[in-house]
């Protein structure tokens, strides 16, 4: 009987260690000594592994209550020495699950900086997420910040911060 429940274990931690594994290389995970506080790491998924030299989908969310005013502008500013590259004709941005149309978006790959401009202001309290299709990832891994800064309608113009996505391409 001994034997049996063993096998059963073994098993068992054999056949559900795969599933954990592949998950745990597209979702954010525990970060334990980042630099960014907690309150400010944002979620995020890399809808193909986050695999270097590969093309990939960045899933970049905003959780609702991050969004305390309406936003007019996303800007996704990301490190110098990230090298990969973006498609600007195969972003969307979803809210609340359905997509918005987008009146523009620049890349600016010398100041680093990616944005989106919604045709209509995204709604404060709204879930939102960035959908960056066709990224060609970076020849060397490593780990990337990925900032948001937000741009409300009628506002003062200057870029807030709103959070950090720290992505792991390996």
């Amino acid at each position: 009987m001994r034997r049996v429940l063993s096998t059963l274990a073994v098993t068992g931690c054999l056949l559900t260690a795969f599933p954990v594994m592949t998950w745990g290389q597209t979702l954010p995970g525990l970060t334990l000594f980042s630099g960014v506080k907690s309150e400010n790491q944002l979620p995020f998924r890399l809808d193909f592994g986050g695999q270097t030299n590969s093309t990939d989908r960045y899933i970049l969310r905003i959780p609702a209550q991050k969004m305390k005013l309406a936003v007019a502008q996303f800007a996704v500013t990301y490190p110098n020495y990230y090298k990969g590259s973006f498609d600007t004709k195969n972003i969307a941005v979803k809210v609340k699950g359905k997509k918005v149309p987008l009146a523009e978006v620049k890349w600016n790959k010398e100041g680093r900086v990616l944005e989106i401009f919604p045709q209509e202001p995204v709604p404060a309290g709204s879930k939102v997420e960035l959908v960056l299709s066709n990224v060609q990832n970076p020849s060397f891994g490593g780990v990337y910040y990925f900032n948001c800064q937000i741009l409300s309608p009628g506002d003062v113009p200057l870029l807030r911060y709103l959070g950090t996505w720290i992505l792991s391409i390996s």
